[in-house]
């Protein structure tokens, strides 16, 4: 009948199904299945679109309810689990291959050996890496001046300082490395800088040095580097600590210590009266510790030549230039001499001192951690030193295996004496052999001339200007006839320079073979170079 509902507790009756409903009838409907909490007064498009869009979220839990700010933390799903053990089986898996095998019961001696070694270095490196972080724990905060250089030579110095000898375009000698060259300008700006001061009757502060010699140089000066150049000069400054002096608002208080430098002067340097620096003691400072940095740098090329095979012993006096396998920009760095510390009495310093000081008033916990931190830093001091790194040649390669042991040791004392000779050389032996490696290439260009002219004998002036616009690198008509004197030195059947009156002549005899004329020049730059 028209008034019996519709199943399912739907409003709708069934006297009005075939009548086309209206859209507030079908908005005002709710669909199938859908929950009582729901609103129903959005249209089916848009309860589509939000049922679409939470369908990839995490499932909410159950029990949750609209209310106050209640933050629900999703649970872990299946995916993410499989991915933190996959992590895990990783990092398993780096482990076991970090750890060494065990050595194979019927492996051979020298294996054995082999693999002996590589468990001892791996055990004094982890040892060395354990000494490192007890040494930083164990360092005070404020002492930045001294853990500076520890710091820099842990750090691997860029490539124009590693190769600058390499790309300097100067004649071969006893060149210094980047470092001390940089040292030996900081020591020229320091000298400048308590010059004008000292004759001024000034009081020359580290303050006042340290800001003078940043500007001069655009680098950074720390006391480490005075400490290196007492090291290198010791006789260069007399250092002390000293107070009451003005510091007219430097940032430093009149009763603080002070690090000052007097330079050392001789009785007979003074200037009415008094000391006084001049310019040519200035320069006699400088030469000096050039000087000194050269010595330096010859023990350790001492140290170089007598860890050759086989070691070879050249007097430093005749020594001329550096071995061709001895790297010089790796020589070490210049250990800093001790410098003067102001007086502190009650300064605390080390963790063994703060323990025995405030023994009874710290916490357990505290004692103990004080007493750990001291029984390390004492392991780190008794350690042993790390002895300085020398570049050594390189050893016998497998390829000479087989090779007479008596054949290499004279291609050895061979290759020695030639090396010895030419650390020895002087500057003028090696002008020479310079020139006489460009002389074969002149011969040629010299009887070209002499073809064109059409002459048998030409002035001086004429023949250098010729040679000179001929040769493939530019060279001086000086030059040039140093080159022409040395051909009818060593060629007098060849090359004849004659003084007539006021002008110089020189002839060529130009039925000479030219072949023979090589090879004779050669065969003299080759004894030339074995002397």
């Amino acid at each position: 009948s028209p008034r019996t509902p519709a199943r399912g507790g739907s409003p709708a009756v069934r006297g009005l199904a075939g009548r086309k409903r209206g859209r507030r009838e079908m908005e005002a409907e709710p669909p199938a299945g859908a929950r009582p909490e729901e609103p129903s007064g959005k249209s089916a498009r848009k309860r589509l679109e939000l049922h679409r869009d939470a369908e990839p979220g995490p499932p909410t839990a159950v029990g949750s309810c609209r209310g106050p700010a209640l933050t629900v933390c999703p649970l872990p799903t299946q995916e993410d689990l499989a991915g933190l053990r996959c992590r895990l089986q990783r990092v398993k898996a780096l482990a076991q291959l970090a750890q060494l095998p065990p050595i194979p019961a019927g492996a051979s001696p020298n294996l054995r050996s082999r693999l002996e070694q590589v468990r001892r270095l791996e055990l004094r490196i982890r040892e060395k890496k354990a000494g490192s972080r007890a040494a930083l724990g164990a360092r005070p905060s404020g002492d930045t001046g001294v853990a500076a250089p520890a710091a820099e030579a842990g750090e691997k110095p860029p490539a124009y300082q590693r190769f600058h000898t390499l790309a300097q375009d100067l004649p071969p000698g006893l060149t210094l490395p980047y470092k001390f060259k940089v040292l030996a300008e900081m020591f020229r700006s320091v000298d400048t800088i308590a010059g004008m001061l000292f004759n001024r009757a000034e009081t020359i502060t580290f303050a006042k040095v340290k800001q003078g010699v940043q500007d001069m140089m655009r680098k950074q000066f720390e006391e480490r580097h005075v400490g290196q150049i007492k090291a290198v000069y010791p006789t260069s400054y007399r250092l002390r600590q000293e107070k009451n002096i003005p510091t007219f608002g430097n940032g430093v208080k009149k009763s603080d210590y002070q690090l000052t430098l007097e330079p050392v002067l001789g009785e007979e340097e003074k200037a009415d009266g008094r000391p006084h620096l001049s310019a040519s003691r200035l320069l006699e400072r400088r030469k000096e510790f050039n000087r000194n940095l050269v010595n330096i740098v010859k023990q350790h090329h001492k140290a170089f030549l007598a860890a050759l095979s086989p070691p070879m012993v050249v007097p430093e006096e005749k020594l001329t230039r550096w071995h061709p396998r001895f790297n010089v920009d790796e020589v070490p760095d210049i250990s800093p001499a001790e410098l003067p510390r102001p007086p502190q009495e009650d300064r605390l310093t080390t963790a063994q001192e703060v323990l025995s000081t405030a023994r009874g008033m710290l916490t357990p916990k505290m004692e103990k951690a004080l007493a750990n931190l001291a029984v390390r830093t004492a392991e780190a001091g008794a350690g042993e030193p790390v002895a300085s790194k020398v570049p050594s040649p390189a050893s016998t390669s497998s390829a000479l295996k087989g090779v007479s042991q008596a054949l290499l040791e004279r291609i050895r004392a061979k290759e020695a004496q030639k090396l010895q000779a030419l650390m020895t050389r002087e500057p003028q032996q090696e002008e020479r052999l310079a020139m006489l490696g460009r002389l074969p290439a002149m011969a040629r260009i010299l009887r070209n001339v002499f073809v064109a002219e059409k002459k048998q004998a030409l002035t001086m002036e004429v023949a250098c200007a010729r040679m000179a616009d001929s040769y493939d690198v530019q060279m001086p008509p000086g030059e040039m006839e140093k080159h022409l004197r040395l051909f009818a030195e060593l060629l007098p059947d060849w090359v004849g320079i004659h003084a007539v009156r006021t002008d110089t002549y020189i002839k060529l005899d130009k039925g000479k073979d030219l072949g023979l004329v090589t090879e004779r020049l050669t065969k003299a730059a080759k004894e030339a170079e074995a002397l």
